[in-house]
């Protein structure tokens, strides 16, 4: 069945297009503005066709923590945040022993094998356990740990790069950059995120493919100082490293606009991708909880620990991260986007985020202030 969408403001990359785009189960056929045959009309004239969009960075949803959930409980934590916007989720797991990192990845390669979520699960993205102490923000600091060998190689033989598709870690705790050569050879990316780097660190892991930063700001280094010289940082390298690319929580709340604004304006809408960090917290109506034994409150919005001293994660969907860059930063409909769609999708070697023919169907058709009204998965109306 083909499904043909009417729109004056279609997203094609870097411009609107005025017309109709066509698609099926089998993908994108085209985004032009002849007729052509089709079974099923949309008529989006005055609202926002776009790609769907893509969540790098995510904990849960609907009061599911990913690494706890079953098969059923992801697909149900996916779905919710499916319904903002997300057509393809990266669920994450952080800093947690062995045995929960090995059930969490065995619980969601049944989820993926067998389709149980109507979101595209790509693959998880393990953030931890391997961090700096001092960065370890909410995550569990009795976990915190240097590379085990030989636990992060049982995981990538057991379940490779088809089910892992990212490793968060501290390069300065990567003895000989063993474990960010090890994981790269195999196809995983390696992301410098929970880290007291200092700017040799983080060339030497550039050096060895490290090609992303875990949340920008958020547990990353900055400059220090050694006996009066200056050392340059994590947030340092990002920028002077063109080829690095950075992850942002547009939340509104763990970037201030002007902060958003600035990164933007130094890396340009090549390099950044969104993402929500959001923990089981979004789409509940809990106040308190518990994250890898860690405590937290929600309030004003975002997840916060104990003690307010900092933040613990979000409670965002995507439509919110737009939401945020383009009512409160300034950056363009057009740019926002690709940080949530294109851009991530490149990273990860994604048929999606783009609408071409050619692409996976995954359409999204939202308004001016980024209310979603239908999505499309893999050319399926699920919203």
């Amino acid at each position: 069945m083909i499904t043909r969408i009417k729109s004056k403001r279609i997203i094609v990359r870097d411009k609107f297009v005025d017309g109709y785009i066509y698609f099926d189960e089998s993908g994108i056929i085209d985004v032009t503005e002849k007729d052509f045959t089709f079974d099923n009309e949309i008529d989006a004239t005055d609202k926002i066709v776009s790609p769907g969009f893509i969540d790098t960075h995510i904990h849960g949803g609907v009061d599911v923590d990913f690494y706890l959930g079953s098969p059923e409980e992801i697909a149900k934590a996916a779905d919710y945040h499916m319904s903002h916007g997300t057509t393809t989720i990266f669920p994450t797991c952080s800093a947690v022993s062995f045995e929960h990192m090995h059930k969490f990845l065995k619980n969601l390669k049944t989820c993926m094998d067998n389709k149980v979520s109507k979101t595209n699960i790509a693959g998880a993205h393990m953030e931890g356990p391997y961090f700096a102490i001092e960065m370890c923000g909410a995550q569990a600091p009795d976990l915190i740990t240097s590379p085990k060998k030989e636990d992060y190689t049982a995981l990538v033989e057991e379940f490779g790069s088809k089910i892992i598709k990212r490793w968060s870690y501290a390069p300065e705790r990567d003895t000989n950059e063993e474990f960010c050569k090890y994981i790269t050879d195999k196809g995983i990316i390696a992301s410098i995120g929970h880290s007291a780097a200092k700017q040799a660190d983080c060339e030497r892991a550039f050096e060895n493919g490290c090609r992303l930063v875990t949340h920008l700001y958020s547990c990353t280094s900055t400059i220090t100082r050694e006996k009066g010289y200056r050392i340059l940082g994590i947030i340092e390298h990002a920028y002077l490293t063109d080829d690095m690319n950075v992850e942002l929580i547009t939340d509104g709340k763990h970037l201030p606009p002007d902060l958003i604004k600035m990164i933007y304006k130094i890396k340009g809408d090549d390099k950044i991708i969104l993402c929500t960090d959001a923990l089981k917290a979004s789409g509940s109506s809990v106040t308190e909880s518990l994250e890898y034994g860690v405590g937290y409150v929600v309030e004003d919005g975002v997840c916060k620990l104990p003690d307010r001293s900092a933040f613990a994660g979000s409670i965002a969907t995507t439509d919110r991260l737009i939401r945020v860059c383009t009512k409160e930063a300034g950056i363009s409909l057009l740019s926002a986007v690709k940080m949530l769609t294109e851009n991530p999708a490149k990273m990860f070697g994604l048929n999606t985020g783009v609408l071409e023919k050619g692409k996976a169907a995954d359409v999204l058709i939202f308004d001016d202030d980024i209310n979603v009204s239908h999505v499309f998965v893999g050319g399926k109306q699920t919203v």
